[in-house]
């Protein structure tokens, strides 16, 4: 598993305390049940938290390679000679 980063330490320690705080304030709870259940949401929020931060992405490496293109190949262009006239008519056959 990689480490966390410090982006994400640091969000998920903040959601952790605000949300307890908050959570505490609001409910106006004294009971030592209720300020479990709420310590435990607020861990499990700020865990989700820091897991859901986006990770840096990773710089690119000078020994990769770098893929090189493939040539495509052009077709050649045809030229038309253009075919002299005969001197000599062409004779078909008659049709039936």
């Amino acid at each position: 598993m990689p480490r966390p980063t410090a982006a994400q330490l640091a969000y998920g320690s903040c959601t952790v305390i605000f949300s307890t705080l908050a959570m505490l304030l609001l409910s106006q709870t004294s009971s030592g049940l209720g300020i479990a259940l709420i310590t435990l949401s607020a861990l499990a929020l700020g865990l989700l938290v820091a897991v859901t931060v986006p990770l840096p992405k990773p710089a690119p490496s000078a020994a990769a390679p770098t893929p090189t293109p493939v040539p495509v190949p052009v077709p050649l262009r045809e030229e038309r000679v253009p075919v002299a006239a005969s001197s000599e008519p062409v004779r078909e056959p008659a049709g039936p």
